[in-house]
């Protein structure tokens, strides 16, 4: 009988605001139908996950990457509620949800969430969203009201001249980032006036186990000159599987098989970067579609990646650039005044893969200012050389984190 390990998931966003072997059998899916404005919204997410992580490659060609586009998504979704004119119309096409009102916007979120922490009784999913606003400083109610009615956000006013505002903010983050990320800011800067924040949560089993047994010392190929030495987890058992001309791809499941992680192996020599360039929403629905039970050799190396980077250059580049000037910016349904702008967008993520499972945090704030102005059996798949892979829940589609693997032990 095979054991169920342990896997730890944890995605965590904070928007900144600031002025001045044998199969084991998997249980029938539950009956999921999604709405129309729940499918939109989880094309929105895919799309602008892929856009992300394409754009953000760009900055981390030769290093290791890892973004968690749900939560960077949530997180921009909340920001949203307090977007006018030309800055909610960029930051709707950039979260390509251009089409949809804001009401359908908001439920669409609230019930997606809904039905990722309850789909699968063997996997903990939890999403946990808050705001914490400067004491004394005015906001629209509507806008804080409409977070927390459909993002279960909870709000807060802080005295934010007082140090110890900073570590209770941090408190909150550690707590919902299962201490993964102990803290995301180190002060409170004189401007800031609101933080929103996104913390995924997910824990669950892999469904079919590696053995620690069979991890062995291998090569990994950073590039085809250029190996290093990492341990390699190995197995052999059925699972989803698609090949192509150009790369191999395997999905791993947890649970149920509701949450799984898909690994891509592109072909031997291939660029991974160009590889990338490649994917957008037509590539990954070619490949769910086409993947299909294979018993498969396995080998995986194990690893942790530590990824940070200021996002908001870009998000500018994606087409949210008002949201970061000053003179344009428009968030009067936060505070009519149309004073504030976001200054900064931080993104901090963390992953840990090896026998036991799965560990991932992942964070990202937003800082807003003040104006002052198939093959033969059995399929061999050694994934010895820079890959892909994405964490995601198969019922819906969605994606809860995406990375690069360039170096398992950098």
């Amino acid at each position: 009988m095979k054991k169920y390990l342990p896997m730890f998931i944890v995605s965590f966003v904070i928007i900144y605001l600031s002025g001045c072997a044998n199969p084991v059998s998997v249980s029938n899916p539950p009956d999921i139908s999604l709405t129309s404005q729940e499918k939109q919204l989880v094309s929105s997410t895919e799309i602008f996950g892929f856009k992300l992580f394409k754009q953000v490659n760009q900055t981390a060609e030769d290093s290791n990457e890892f973004i968690s586009p749900l939560s960077v998504s949530t997180a921009l979704g909340m920001t949203l509620n307090g977007a006018n004119g030309k800055t909610y119309d960029e930051m709707k096409s950039t979260l390509e949800l251009t089409g949809a009102n804001q009401d359908d916007i908001n439920k669409a979120y609230h019930s997606l969430n809904q039905m990722l922490t309850q789909i699968d009784p063997k996997v903990i999913f939890e999403s946990a969203n808050s705001i914490w606003y400067r004491q004394g400083v005015t906001f629209e109610k509507s806008f804080l009201d409409v977070n927390k009615d459909y993002f279960d956000a909870t709000v807060q006013g802080l005295d934010f001249s007082n140090p110890s505002s900073a570590g209770i903010i941090n408190d909150w983050v550690n707590e919902k980032t299962n201490g993964k990320i102990p803290s995301i800011i180190d002060h409170i800067p004189t401007e800031a006036v609101m933080y929103l924040i996104n913390a995924i949560y997910f824990k669950g089993t892999w469904l079919y186990k590696f053995d620690s047994a069979a991890t062995k010392q291998d090569d990994f190929y950073v590039t085809q000159n250029n190996p290093v030495k990492c341990m390699m987890m190995s197995q052999k058992d059925k699972f989803d599987y698609y090949q192509s001309s150009g790369y191999q791809a395997i999905e791993l499941p947890y649970g149920n098989g509701d949450f799984s992680m898909l690994v891509i192996l592109p072909s031997g020599g291939t660029n991974i970067n160009s590889f990338i360039n490649q994917i957008d929403e037509s590539f990954w629905d070619n490949l769910i579609n086409n993947m299909d039970s294979s018993e498969v050799n396995l080998w995986l190396p194990k690893f942790k990646l530590e990824y940070n980077i200021e996002l908001s250059k870009t998000l500018e580049d994606m087409g949210m650039s008002s949201a970061f000037d000053p003179f344009q910016a428009d968030f009067s349904k936060l505070r009519p005044q149309k004073d504030i702008d976001i200054s900064r967008v931080l993104h901090k993520a963390y992953i840990k893969v090896d026998e036991e499972g799965t560990e991932a945090a992942a964070a990202t704030a937003v800082e807003m200012s003040l104006t002052a102005v198939i093959g033969p059996s059995p399929i061999y798949m050694k994934v010895n050389h820079p890959f892909l892979f994405a964490i995601r829940e198969n019922n819906s589609g969605a994606i809860l984190f995406i990375g690069k693997v360039i170096d398992p032990v950098q």
